[in-house]
């Protein structure tokens, strides 16, 4: 039988990159409010909310993940393996995430309650609906340019949520509750939870299972896992995405230290009122007068704008050369644009927005091939053993990004404390908390020595990744002639 064409139509994937969308609408304001969210507006003690996000998190990497993903791989429907989890758990997701930002009046232990088992909840509806998702990247089509393609609508679709949860949410937040943000946040998260359920739901009925494993494939759990251990090229990119997590949260999570203790507020000032007084010029006027929240927003804001420009060349460059080498060179140039932080003087204002955007851009170039050589670690994995395990594949590397966001984000609080930071809690009630000099020192290695070393470690490890351009184009032409004698289209 001929192999259905693998060619995608702009259309579906369109609808492909709407449902990362809506999952980053959820996952952006879970990395940059929920602990705010916690302690500033639901009322939790930071040492309380500290224990439920973390092993709340835990469980959601080390239980949901491995579950969900054994159970995707063994779903069969008329729908295909994977659509059916993002149709079914469209609407709980968006219900849910409301429910979890929510303030009902409760006793503090039942808030307690309400946050764990709320949090809980969402985590795991977050990972049924999203890492069916991400699998169905590696069934939608087996052709390797236009898996590229779709890889690259769907982070300019990420970089949209992450602008607009990172820049403009807080302020939205504020003026939705008048200067309630109990009710701002229940207000901006109702109108989320909704877009995010019909982009879900759009995800589903524009998307279609091409790859469809062969019917005398038949694999235990067992042998999905002695694949995976057996799996090198597997290996390697669990490690690099528990690397690049770790830089990411490491490097995301100082930059406001960074802003509020290094960087010089009066050089800040000079530098963004032009800036701030032409947007307001032509109606913008989300960044508030705040120098530091207004710089920490630009800082941000021109960063992913050139990370999606990046992103609009990622396709172009790996049909080219191969995922894995542009991935490589990509990362080692991102690299460089952390690391000269360390040399910036707390005056050189224009060169760390400078080097935010050329960071941006050549890190947007490697967003995209991340997810589509995890794709292509299943096809190896197939190509091996002749047996295709999509899911469990995918499942293992969304524990690797919880396991690096969380090792990150520890490191931040560690680090800081190991150079005198004085938290909230340990400040003198009454008097303005100021920082010892040496904090200014951590936070400047935090955005620029520590995150450059797991960035290298990672470039590194790709020396020992096969899977390059000749292979692909191998691993490609091999499973198109397997699956033409088995394959059938799923409706």
């Amino acid at each position: 039988m001929k192999l259905p064409s693998q060619k995608i139509s702009v259309f579906e994937k369109v609808g492909y990159s709407l449902g990362d969308l809506a999952a980053n609408l959820v996952f952006q304001t879970l990395i940059t409010y929920l602990a705010y969210f916690y302690t500033d507006i639901y009322g939790l003690k930071s040492t309380d909310a500290s224990i439920i996000m973390l092993v709340v998190g835990l469980i959601a990497a080390f239980l949901f993940n491995p579950i969900i993903g054994v159970l995707a791989d063994r779903t069969k429907t008329k729908w295909g393996k994977f659509r059916p989890w993002i149709l079914y758990t469209a609407v709980p997701l968006g219900v849910v995430a409301l429910l979890a930002f929510s303030t009902p009046d409760f006793s503090y232990k039942g808030k307690l309650i309400y946050a764990a088992v709320t949090y809980s909840l969402l985590l795991m509806l977050y990972a049924s609906s999203n890492l069916p998702y991400s699998a169905l990247s590696g069934v939608i089509t087996g052709d390797m340019s236009e898996r590229n393609s779709i890889s690259s609508y769907r982070f300019v679709a990420v970089m949209f949520a992450q602008f607009f949860v990172q820049v403009f949410m807080l302020p939205i937040i504020e003026y939705a509750g008048n200067g309630d943000k109990a009710v701002g946040i229940e207000s901006v998260m109702t109108w989320m939870a909704v877009v995010g359920t019909v982009m879900l739901l759009i995800t589903f009925f524009t998307t279609k299972e091409r790859i469809v494993p062969t019917i005398e494939q038949k694999s235990s759990i067992k042998d999905d896992l002695s694949d995976l251990v057996q799996n090198k090229p597997w290996l390697i990119m669990l490690s690099l995405t528990i690397l690049v997590f770790i830089t990411l949260s490491m490097k995301g999570s100082s930059y406001v230290y960074y802003f509020n203790n290094y960087v010089d507020q009066k050089a800040l000032t000079d530098f963004i009122s032009p800036v701030l007084s032409a947007l307001s010029g032509i109606g913008v006027n989300f960044f508030g007068s705040d120098p530091v929240a207004a710089g920490f927003g630009l800082f941000n804001a021109g960063g992913i704008i050139f990370m999606i420009v990046g992103i609009s060349l990622s396709k172009r460059l790996a049909d080219k050369y191969g995922k894995r080498d542009v991935y490589k060179y990509g990362l080692l140039v991102a690299t460089f644009f952390i690391f000269d932080f360390f040399f910036f003087k707390p005056e050189d204002v224009i060169l760390m927005f400078g080097s935010q955007i050329l960071h941006g851009f050549s890190y947007g170039i490697t967003i995209p091939i991340l997810w589509a050589m995890i794709a292509d670690v299943a096809d190896f994995s197939e190509w091996k053993t002749n047996r295709r395990a999509t899911a469990i594949i995918f499942s293992a590397m969304m524990v690797g990004l919880k396991a690096g966001l969380s090792i990150g984000g520890a490191l931040v609080t560690w680090i800081l404390g190991l150079y005198g930071y004085i938290s909230k809690e340990g400040a003198v009630v009454g008097h303005e908390t100021i920082q010892p000099a040496s904090v200014a020192d951590g936070a400047k290695l935090l955005v620029s020595i520590f995150p450059s070393i797991t960035f290298l470690i990672g470039v590194g490890l790709l020396f020992f990744y096969t899977i390059d351009k000749k292979m692909e184009i191998k691993i490609e032409a091999d499973l198109k002639t397997r699956r033409a004698k088995n394959s059938t289209p799923l409706q």
